[in-house]
């Protein structure tokens, strides 16, 4: 079963490049806990599963390619934590990995949720969700 029908994961992904008036092909990925553990160590150095992951990679003309890897069992303890829908979350998600390929950063910790970034992300989320 997939976290989120592929219609929403494209609507999502275009409503956030439609809205920041960019173009890019994005490319999103659900893993289990044991995939994800495994990239989050090999690419980033951290030993646990995560919830999202973001690469990005322009082309030497110019065009912008993007993967974004989701771990659905993560968004779910966290979509319980927050008290929202594990559908919500995993939107959150999309948008969020969508917002790093797009080159949008935070600061980790207490800060990430105050940035510039968590804050466009979460208008995109009452919008897309």
């Amino acid at each position: 079963m997939s976290a989120l029908p592929a219609a929403t994961v494209r609507r999502v992904v275009n409503g956030v490049l439609r809205g920041e008036r960019r173009y890019a092909e994005v490319a999103v990925t659900f893993l289990g806990p044991v995939r994800m553990r495994a990239l989050n160590r090999e690419h980033l150095g951290h030993d646990y599963p995560t919830d999202v992951i973001s690469f990005a990679l322009t082309g030497p003309d110019g065009s912008l390619v993007g993967d974004v890897y989701v771990c659905r069992s993560v968004a779910a303890k966290q979509a319980e934590q927050l008290g929202v829908s594990l559908r919500q979350e995993l939107i959150r998600l999309v948008v969020h990995g969508t917002l790093h390929v797009l080159g949008y950063e935070h600061p980790e910790g207490e800060g990430r949720i105050r940035s510039a970034m968590w804050k466009k992300q979460e208008r995109y989320v009452a919008r897309l969700a």
